[in-house]
């Protein structure tokens, strides 16, 4: 069995890693929490960005398209002219600003919030004890009638290579603001998927160790419940976002078109997807983790067995010369000339014995 692991990990691939694009800065380069603000006329994009004031001024005379406001980590000052111009609720633009939210669809009047957990996968050359395996960020999205708004935290899960995809897609982008939840609900549910394709490299590596041959290395436990850890935090990404997503794809509303709602159904199956690796890989690790204690527990009975069969061995001659070391006068072949060869002979033998027996047991 331990063989066909090996052949198996040694033939799988290695999965394709995302690269990072440098051409859209997770940060704005001007220093500012808005990174960009775009405003869109039936799916095309409009030459030149404009103050959120004034893209929403020509989105409203214009009746119809909306405007797609992009900001980073803002401070509650900076997020508050924006949530007035848009008619944010308070408490959706609390959880904006401060972040560290559930992931959570809500609806506040004519405006819809969503909050999505992006998850990155940390790459390491050797997974240790320590070894920090996913990092976790978020989007949040306000949708509405003719705007869209996006806060993102975390270092990241920039949003510029998806707004270029949409841009390339008119038809798509002309559904509108839907058209734009949709799109980033399925780029977060796509790097899942790719986190779990990675993770399950490590897994794969950690299960190899425990069920080497090869005991000589061994695998620390502390491996193990690391994996076990960062597995915890991509569930607490992953889990919550089931019935917000099952919610946007079944119940009709104003704000989501609904031919965006098949396609939300898509993005809920990859999430079921994801949400069913997760709970195997938790199994898994916890079979692991039961294995490599057996075989430590194994390992330390047969240092033990190892021991008494010593400890017995050596009880032999000792208790020969301790009978023979006591000083009486009177004792069994004392003056004989051979006592001495005999009683080594004796030794030897019940030693000789002794040890082919516990060989003969596995014990030695």
């Amino acid at each position: 069995m331990s063989m066909i692991r090996t052949l198996r990990k040694a033939v799988r691939l290695p999965a394709a890693r995302r690269k990072v694009d440098l051409s859209h800065p997770v940060r704005s380069p001007l220093g500012s929490a808005v990174v960009n603000c775009v405003v869109y006329l039936d799916g095309v994009r409009q030459v030149g960005d404009c103050p959120a004031e004034e893209a929403v001024e020509r989105v409203r005379k214009a009746g119809n398209g909306f405007v797609w406001l992009g900001l980073h980590e803002p401070t509650e000052e900076q997020f508050a002219g924006i949530a007035e111009l848009f008619g944010l609720h308070p408490l959706a633009v609390e959880d904006a600003v401060h972040a560290h939210q559930r992931p959570k669809v809500v609806h506040y009047d004519d405006t819809l919030f969503a909050v999505f957990k992006t998850l990155c996968y940390v790459d390491h050359a050797e997974l240790t004890a320590t070894s920090e395996v996913v990092e976790t960020g978020e989007i949040m999205v306000f949708t509405g009638p003719d705007f869209v708004v996006t806060v993102r935290h975390g270092r990241h899960g920039s949003l510029g290579p998806l707004r270029e995809g949409l841009e390339a897609a008119p038809d798509q982008l002309s559904k509108g603001p839907s058209a734009v939840l949709h799109a980033i609900a399925d780029h977060v549910v796509d790097d899942y998927l790719e986190v779990t394709a990675a993770v399950q490299d490590d897994i794969d590596t950690v299960e190899t160790e425990v069920f080497s041959a090869d005991r000589t290395s061994g695998t620390d436990a502390g491996r193990i419940y690391q994996l076990k850890r960062e597995l915890l935090e991509i569930k607490r990404a992953v889990a919550p976002l089931g019935r917000p997503l099952e919610s946007l794809s079944t119940r009709p509303g104003p704000l989501v078109d609904p031919d965006i709602q098949t396609y939300f159904r898509d993005v809920s199956d990859h999430l079921a997807r994801v949400t069913e690796q997760i709970s195997s890989f938790d199994d898994l690790l916890n079979s692991i983790l039961q294995a490599h204690l057996a075989q430590v527990t194994v390992a330390q009975n047969e240092d033990m067995r190892k021991i008494t069969s010593w400890a017995a061995i050596i009880a032999v001659p000792t208790m020969v010369c301790g009978v023979y070391g006591m000083n009486f006068v009177y004792m069994p072949e004392k003056h004989w000339t051979f006592g001495y060869p005999l009683a080594l002979a004796v030794i030897a033998v019940a030693c000789f014995a002794m040890h082919r027996g516990f060989r003969r047991n596995g014990w030695l």
